[in-house]
């Protein structure tokens, strides 16, 4: 079964049995709880919803069944098109909608698609919000308008400029420093929208930019997760010495990953440290990132007298923590940068304009500029399980086994983590799979595999 449900949406392969894959039927469904959600909650006086989706193959017929179905359920849609997950959630806010809707399977291969799903502020609905929508869909408690009431329909593609716009102006975007310093980089946009609004972005911040894979055809030229497994093209332009930047985004623009001008990558982990780096010198304050992300935010959060707090796996776990501790820069390490002062959402273009800002008044190499964080690996494992075994059990048991630890700091709000003092390693379980994941992470790789791979034993003993 490739249907997964989820309280931020749907997602699923396309085609196949109904039940099993994404299909029209599930689309119209989930459609329709969401839009008895958005009225039920009464949260929002508007009756528009917006609409936007990434550049995959499949995205024109299942923009086609959410608008007729919202339409059929009394909303007024409003289409922006091909447009990146920022841009929608900023339209949303901008057009002053109830909600909105995002078609996209973010870093998952072409033959995926989902619907994300957003509230009135533009932001990923809450766990309760999301199981309210699951709930409703499972029931099918759903009202169709009559032929009076139904929605009206209108395109808008006035979004991806006044997205570009209110990124210029930002405060921290130093416009003048990036011009004068007379950027050349090449963008790899996976040939989905990136290819669209990347290029404006670029030219209005005066960057000299070369693209790869910039048409928006949805014909993904490699796997769409920017990893340097997959970015071996992008990395081999950059090592001829051409360009001062890298820069790779993924289907719908919300991760940003960066390759430094010898060839080497950033590393995706560095994208929110090099960024919260540059804000908090500026506005000192708190940082949030997931209990998977890389430590050196917490370093450097600390280097500018601010502290660090870890969320739970998701980004609307990170927001939410976020807006409790007032930090001025968050997000996740899968190089996903959330910055309040544009939107509680990850934004490449953001993150594009502040790290071209901050390399432009180090006036440094981005080789240079990676050097000066902290170094720390991070290792990903798996421990494969039965269906029958009770991870929560498992994962109760670390707990128990490392609480009474004195040199370990535990915490549970999303599986097991463990604190050593030089390094960290987090227990999750997989919510459609009998799996655990397991990530580390310490000064070296093979420091941090070797403490992943103790655990995945610790693990397998208890069995």
């Amino acid at each position: 079964m490739t249907l997964i449900k989820s309280i931020s949406g749907i997602r699923g392969t396309i085609g196949g049995p109904v039940g099993d894959t994404l299909n029209p039927l599930d689309i119209v469904k989930f459609t329709s709880a969401y839009a008895t959600f958005i009225r039920k909650s009464g949260k929002s006086n508007s009756n528009k919803i917006v609409v936007g989706r990434d550049a995959r193959i499949s995205g024109e017929m299942v923009k086609n069944v959410v608008c007729g179905t919202l339409m059929g359920m009394g909303y007024d849609v409003i289409n922006i098109g091909l447009a990146s997950t920022p841009t929608t959630e900023l339209a949303v806010r901008m057009s002053g909608a109830a909600g909105g809707i995002i078609i996209t399977a973010s870093h998952n291969p072409l033959h995926w698609n989902a619907l994300k799903l957003l509230n009135a502020e533009g932001e990923f609905l809450t766990k309760d919000d999301g199981n309210e929508v699951l709930a409703i869909a499972e029931k099918e408690a759903f009202d169709y308008a009559d032929v009076d009431h139904m929605g009206k329909y209108q395109e808008d593609n006035t979004f991806d400029k006044r997205h570009i716009d209110s990124v210029l102006s930002l405060q921290l975007v130093d416009l003048e420093a990036i011009r004068n310093a007379h950027f050349k980089v090449i963008v790899d946009s996976i040939n989905s929208v990136g290819g669209i609004i990347l290029p404006k972005l670029l030219e209005s911040l005066g960057v000299e930019a070369k693209f790869l894979n910039g048409e928006a055809n949805g014909d993904f030229a490699h796997n769409p997760e920017p990893l340097e497994k997959n970015l071996t093209g992008i990395m081999g332009e950059m090592k001829s010495g051409n360009y001062d930047l890298g820069i790779v985004v993924d289907p719908d623009v919300d991760r940003l990953a960066f390759i430094c001008e010898n060839g080497e990558m950033f590393g995706e982990e560095y994208t929110l440290v090099s960024v919260a780096d540059y804000v908090l010198a500026h506005t000192p304050g708190n940082t949030v990132s997931n209990l998977s992300s890389t430590r050196a935010l917490r370093d450097v959060t600390e280097k500018h007298g601010g502290k660090y707090t870890a969320a739970a796996v998701g980004e609307v776990n990170v927001t939410t923590k976020m807006k409790d501790v007032h930090a001025v820069i968050g997000g996740e390490g899968n190089g996903g940068v959330i910055y309040p002062e544009s939107h509680y959402g990850r934004d490449a273009l953001v993150g594009i304009a502040l790290f071209l800002s901050s390399l432009a008044k180090k006036g440094c190499k981005v080789s240079e500029l990676r050097a000066s964080f902290p170094e720390y690996c991070i290792a990903k494992n798996r421990i494969d399980l039965t269906p029958e075994t009770d991870v929560d059990a498992i994962l109760v048991k670390v707990k128990e086994l490392y609480g009474a630890e004195t040199d370990v700091t535990v915490t549970d709000i999303d599986g097991v983590k463990l604190d050593f003092p030089d390094k960290w390693v987090h227990l999750r379980k997989s919510n459609t799979e009998p799996i655990i994941r397991v990530y580390s992470e310490a000064q070296t790789m093979a420091e941090a595999d070797a403490l992943g791979k103790k655990l995945m034993d610790v693990v397998y003993s208890m069995q």
